[in-house]
């Protein structure tokens, strides 16, 4: 059985690739708007846009979604999303999915899938993954996971991991930048510091590994379409969805 979960779209204003980027339009559309109906596709409890620009939130108000101001000094989106759990009063033990804001083209299919892990697994967090060749793999915008046979992840990377000294690797797996967690570990993980991983690697969910917290990767059940952080990116997204309304 599906569980509760509610869903928090983090979206910046100035983003250092693309500024603006929530409001750069497809098709149509803005950005978040349809990174929101994706959302709504997932049929959460409750789906909320966390920004710090007026701009994105009366553009979210405009298309009849939710949205929350939230401070403008927060170091990530993840304390974003903390800021909405405690100004909308949710429990410590509500599940959150954690959807960025640049994903329109996740699958609803990803999104209950990476909620329903937090809740069937004994983990602090759940993400998913899918299996990218050596090639994809080079790439060190494309963030790599090793995990153990239970589907802990053990860590994540922008380099290759693993090392594939005996050529026996057939495939890698590539992070998919979803994550659930509860608000109570939420509370916890944004008192902790930064570690010197998560600064080397610029990779937040390290900060979890470091502190000996659980994180569980399942491969995705559906491959999304790309992340939108570079002009040439929201290209390709939307050839990709015009294609799919054509």
């Amino acid at each position: 059985m599906k569980p509760e979960f509610r869903i928090v779209i983090p979206a910046r204003y100035a983003s250092q690739r693309l500024p603006g980027k929530p409001l750069r339009r497809i098709c149509g559309k803005p950005m978040i708007e349809w990174v929101y109906l994706a959302a709504r596709q997932a049929e959460a409890a409750e789906v909320v846009v966390a920004t710090d620009d007026q701009g994105i939130a009366d553009a979210v108000t405009a298309f009849g979604g939710s949205a929350c101001l939230t401070d403008s000094a927060h170091r990530s989106g993840t304390d974003r999303i903390l800021e909405v759990t405690q100004k909308l009063g949710w429990s410590e033990d509500c599940i959150v999915v954690n959807l960025q804001g640049d994903e329109p083209l996740m699958p609803a299919a990803n999104i209950v899938q990476v909620a329903q892990n937090l809740a069937t697994h004994d983990s602090d967090m759940a993400t998913l993954h899918k299996r990218i060749d050596a090639a994809t793999a080079r790439d060190p915008n494309q963030v790599k996971l090793v995990q153990d046979k239970n589907g802990h992840a053990l860590y994540f990377s922008r380099s290759m991991i693993p090392f594939d000294r005996g050529g026996a690797v057939d495939d890698y797996l590539g992070h998919i930048g979803i994550y659930a967690y509860r608000v109570g570990f939420l509370e916890t993980f944004s008192s902790l510091p930064p570690c010197d991983l998560e600064l080397a690697e610029s990779l937040e969910q390290l900060r979890a590994l470091c502190n000996g917290y659980v994180i569980h990767s399942a491969e995705a059940n559906a491959n999304p379409g790309p992340g939108i952080d570079t002009e040439e990116d929201l290209v390709r997204a939307t050839a990709i969805m015009e294609s799919n309304r054509a």
